[in-house]
């Protein structure tokens, strides 16, 4: 009989395995993701930059490196932990929420942001990351009641709560809180008996609150509100006010062209343009770099959103799956509705465009979701990997 050969214990083979550091989920990070998310801020800078607001620019670009700070904070934190903190996160969003509303200060009659000397925080554009987050946390919770619809009135009031506190001052991001909440049921697989149920309910607000309620002299909404909602239909006929945005970023897109105006961007030159560094940064866009730097831009966007959709196919649990469907409906819903209102198609609802819109708010939040969708890839890749348990 053979003897046994004598193993050496320190042979390689007799060793456990040792797991990988998960240092290395650094390399985990999306590199189109991360390549469209800057190519969308520098454009930014040059556009703000483009409308004699040099200023706004270096600001802008002090608001894109603090960002960017967060993108990569962001994506090496573990976003399951998230969950557990869903009743904290949900509360910090309604408190700051209300004390816009008790402390904020005044402007256009309605108060959007708080104030600290130079600092501006308008925290209803933080809400709609810690929505998403929430919200995906209080339906994973539900998983088993997807089809009960308890469960879909439930998520649709946890999501109404903070829209309706947010819709005196800031109507656009109200409407973007109800775009989160519908893509989170949608990414759970929420009945289409159920959306078409939220749909009449929504047709039939719209319908309250700009039709029966003005009609009996009660007004939800601020006289100018009322306007910007129903101007777009009609702008031509009070091109002195409530048309005069739309008329002026359509004059801009139109006359830009195939390859722009440049230095000559007479609408943008000589303030004719209003809100040129906001809301209408897209008709700057189209008028200084014609039809190729809007594309240029929309195709930023596409890229930015794909790999968002991407994100959400290969995540590792449903709760990521959930967080990366609400990020990408608010970005792409803003994207729609801002560049819709620049060429005269939607309402002005005051919604930015993602990453181009001058705002700390705005860039800030939107960069911390870019955070939060690198840390979803970089987690599904090394579960994929044995990295992570």
């Amino acid at each position: 009989m053979a003897a046994s050969p004598i193993l050496d214990p320190k042979d390689e083979r007799l060793q456990p395995r040792r797991r990988e550091p998960t240092r290395g989920l650094l390399l985990g990070i999306d590199p189109i993701l991360l390549l469209a998310t800057l190519g969308l801020c520098a454009f930014s800078v040059v556009a703000i930059e483009a409308t004699t607001q040099s200023q706004l620019a270096s600001r802008q670009a002090i608001f894109i490196a603090i960002g960017l700070g967060l993108v990569l904070l962001a994506s090496q934190v573990d976003y399951s932990r998230l969950r557990e903190l869903k009743y904290g996160l949900y509360a910090i969003m309604i408190v700051s929420i209300l004390a816009v509303l008790l402390l904020g200060d005044e402007t256009r009659g309605s108060r959007r942001a708080l104030q600290a000397g130079p600092i501006e925080l308008q925290t209803s554009e933080l809400g709609k990351v810690l929505l998403a987050v929430a919200l995906a946390a209080f339906l994973v919770d539900r998983t088993r009641a997807l089809g009960n619809r308890q469960t879909t009135a439930r998520i649709m009031l946890i999501a109404l709560i903070p829209t309706a506190l947010v819709m005196s001052g800031d109507l656009g991001s109200a409407l973007v809180y109800v775009a989160i909440a519908f893509a989170v049921l949608f990414v759970a697989g929420t009945s289409w008996k159920h959306f078409a149920a939220l749909f009449a309910l929504v047709l039939a607000a719209v319908a309250l609150v700009l039709v029966a309620a003005p009609a009996i002299g009660v007004d939800v909404l601020k006289p100018y509100q009322q306007e910007r909602l129903t101007s777009f239909l009609h702008p031509s006929d009070d091109p002195n006010k409530a048309g005069y945005q739309q008329n002026q970023s359509k004059i801009a897109i139109g006359s830009g062209g195939r390859l722009g105006l440049g230095d000559n961007a007479t609408q943008t030159e000589f303030d004719f343009l209003p809100e040129e560094h906001t809301d209408f940064i897209f008709a700057v866009v189209g008028e200084r770099w014609g039809f190729i730097g809007a594309a240029l831009v929309l195709s930023l966007y596409a890229l930015l959103v794909w790999r968002g959709l991407r994100i959400l196919t290969m995540a590792k649990n449903l709760y990521g799956a959930l967080i990366a469907g609400g990020i990408v409906a608010m970005i792409l819903f803003q994207v729609f509705i801002n560049v819709g209102m620049n060429v005269g198609i939607m309402p002005i609802t005051g919604i930015p465009l993602p990453l181009m819109s001058y705002g700390g708010s705005s860039v800030l939040t939107t960069l911390l979701a870019v955070g939060l969708l690198q840390s979803i890839h970089a987690q599904a890749r090394a579960s994929r990997k044995g990295l992570l348990t």
